[in-house]
């Protein structure tokens, strides 16, 4: 990849939107193949009002989401441009594991790998870290189209 993508052009590619877009940016990908995406962990995010006033953690089920989200955006980019826009729905995830907490100034990467691609579905292993250390990983399923 030859150019960063940005917020903007992440919201070309997917659905959502604030509160729950949790990707900012992607700093490395490999066109069907690997994403490393980031998500910039701040206290003001609304979550944290509730989970934990006092200590502020990031939810675990969000991290995942997270994972889930680069996901997204590695497959959107590695379809045709006549393909992309469509549908992708969140399947099912297995082998997940958290680590460590994420908390407010933590820079949370995203890094997810295609591991399968079938008739009308994705499988893909991610790994969240900060400070090159894990501090949860999955796999996942995702199915896409109408």
């Amino acid at each position: 990849m030859d150019k960063l993508i940005n917020i903007t052009e992440i919201m070309k590619l997917l659905p959502h939107r604030y509160p729950f877009i949790l990707v900012d940016r992607v700093v490395e990908l490999i066109e069907g193949d690997k994403i490393v995406a980031l998500k910039n962990v701040t206290i003001n995010e609304p979550f944290f009002r509730g989970h934990f006033p006092g200590n502020p953690i990031m939810p675990g089920v969000l991290i995942v989401e997270a994972l889930a989200q680069a996901g997204g955006v590695l497959f959107a980019v590695s379809q045709p441009e006549d393909k992309r826009g469509g549908p992708v729905y969140f399947m099912g995830m297995d082998k997940v594991r958290f680590r460590k907490p994420v908390v407010p100034g933590d820079q949370l990467f995203l890094e997810v790998k295609i591991l399968n691609i079938r008739l009308r579905a994705v499988k893909m292993s991610g790994v969240a870290t900060v400070d090159a250390k894990c501090v949860a990983e999955a796999e996942f399923m995702a199915a896409f189209g109408g």
